[in-house]
């Protein structure tokens, strides 16, 4: 059965399902070997406490890649994530829940591409968001 919407069943202010990770020191190191990114303050401790942080802090751009995966997961293998930027405004750490969320902005036809915009973001468990971002995705219709 298919959960995933069609263009149809989406209006501007639909709440995109929400995505909850807890991200872990060793998904940090896991993440550093994928992405090429092995600054030491996402997984040396006592490195990222020498540099004036409270303990290693999560790659930013694993957050983005928490926002896709909601986003992916959410219109499912005959949509398309077409866009996906955000920005990175605090530091989060391993061991915190985070939950990413997003609603959508706006609902239009482009080049006969059946689109929304949506905003995104990353909160953390006091609900701060340091991680704002913006998205497009296509969907397919009930009509095409």
């Amino acid at each position: 059965m298919n959960n995933h919407p069609y263009w149809e069943d989406v209006e501007q202010g639909t709440e995109i399902p929400s995505l909850v990770k807890r991200p872990t020191t060793r998904q940090l190191v896991r993440y550093a070997g994928v992405s090429g990114d092995f600054y030491e303050i996402h997984y040396d401790k006592d490195f990222a406490v020498g540099t004036g942080l409270p303990g290693v802090i999560l790659h930013g751009a694993l957050r983005s890649a928490f926002l896709g995966q909601m986003l992916t997961d959410w219109i499912g293998p005959n949509g398309a994530l077409r866009k996906l930027g955000c920005q990175y405004r605090g530091m989060d750490e391993p061991g915190v829940a985070l939950t990413c969320g997003g609603v959508v902005t706006r609902k239009y036809v482009s080049d006969g591409r059946r689109l929304l915009d949506c905003d995104v973001w990353v909160e953390d468990e006091q609900g701060r968001r340091y991680t704002p971002g913006w998205a497009t995705v296509e969907l397919p219709s009930r009509n095409p």
